[in-house]
């Protein structure tokens, strides 16, 4: 009868003790699925945002402040100072925003002229004279959501 019970009791732990494993391995595979799913390093990629080129002209001669808007999703200016006339720039300008180039003479004056094209097309021009003569040529672009 001893044998009996030390085979019983031995083959109960036995099935406890793969129950057990299993359960651990179970467990293992669940953790490494939520830590693959919540713990991701990949961000989303942030969509590209359309834009149109957009060709700056300023002419004169002299030496200029010429602030204009190029491919900046928050819209900033970019200012380029003490330029020597004639300056030319192409860039990427977001859709919905408004292309700007505007210019500024120096103390000596003279007289300046800026321009805007949207895609090779002629959108404005200005003149600037005199000592600190300013001048600003802007256009409009579709809003950014017409092009996806």
């Amino acid at each position: 009868m001893g044998e009996e019970i030390e085979h019983e009791s031995s083959g109960g732990s036995t099935h406890r003790r793969g129950w057990l494993i299993g359960g651990i391995a179970l467990l293992a595979c669940f953790g490494l699925v939520g830590y693959g799913i919540l713990d991701t390093d990949e961000q989303p990629k942030p969509r590209a945002v359309p834009t149109a080129e957009v060709t700056y002209e300023v002419t004169g001669t002299g030496i200029a402040e010429i602030s204009y808007l190029a491919r900046s999703e928050a819209g900033t200016a970019t200012v380029e100072k003490a330029v020597t006339l004639p300056w030319t720039k192409s860039v990427q300008v977001p859709l919905g925003k408004a292309p700007t180039v505007a210019v500024v003479l120096d103390g000596k004056g003279g007289q300046a002229s800026c321009a805007l094209a949207i895609g090779g097309k002629h959108v404005q021009r200005a003149t600037a004279m005199g000592e600190f003569g300013r001048a600003t040529c802007t256009g409009a672009l579709p809003p950014g959501d017409s092009q996806e």
